[in-house]
């Protein structure tokens, strides 16, 4: 059986230089969606996947496309499977994947909050510096961007607009 030769590693790279639908230059390791990969006893290829939202609308394409590289690869049996716990973290991106989104203009998330968050009334002031260059004098122009995982910002040094990968 062509599955058994070809071996859990390999399933594991190739799943791992998938793209993600929304942002392109990273793939779904870069961004931490992509949980395992293994292969079972009767030779299917398990890959476990974690949305960065409940209901993001790009984990079907994810889910399709895994599959569809897995397929081409030879693995005849692919079983995709969604796992919601723990939920994803934007700490969750690796390194590679913060170096490939500032590389491209988008402002890499910063740590998520751990603990308790203390509640104010005023508007929390985030320091969001410029991907391009690099100037902490930035604005929030809309908490919502082309995905719900981004925001709008523009820098008041350079006046360009980019996006920022919210944490989470």
């Amino acid at each position: 059986m062509v599955t058994l030769q070809l071996g859990t590693r390999h399933a594991r790279e190739i799943a791992e230089r998938v793209p993600d639908p929304e942002l392109p230059m990273l793939t779904l390791a870069d961004l931490g969606v992509l949980r395992d990969v293994r292969l079972t006893e009767d030779g299917t290829v398990v890959a476990e996947l974690t949305p960065t939202y409940s209901g993001c609308p790009a984990m079907a394409e994810m889910r399709a496309d895994v599959a569809a590289r897995l397929r081409e690869a030879g693995y005849e049996r692919v079983e995709i499977r969604t796992v919601l716990n723990p939920p994803w973290t934007s700490d969750w991106i690796t390194p590679e994947g913060r170096r490939k989104l500032a590389e491209h203009g988008i402002a890499p998330p910063d740590a998520a909050p751990r603990g308790p968050v203390p509640l104010t009334l005023s508007p929390t002031r985030r320091e969001v510096p410029c991907p391009r260059c690099g100037s902490a004098d930035t604005e929030e122009t809309s908490r919502f961007a082309a995905t719900s995982c981004k925001a709008l910002w523009r820098c008041r040094a350079c006046r360009e607009p980019f996006e920022y990968v919210k944490e989470i």
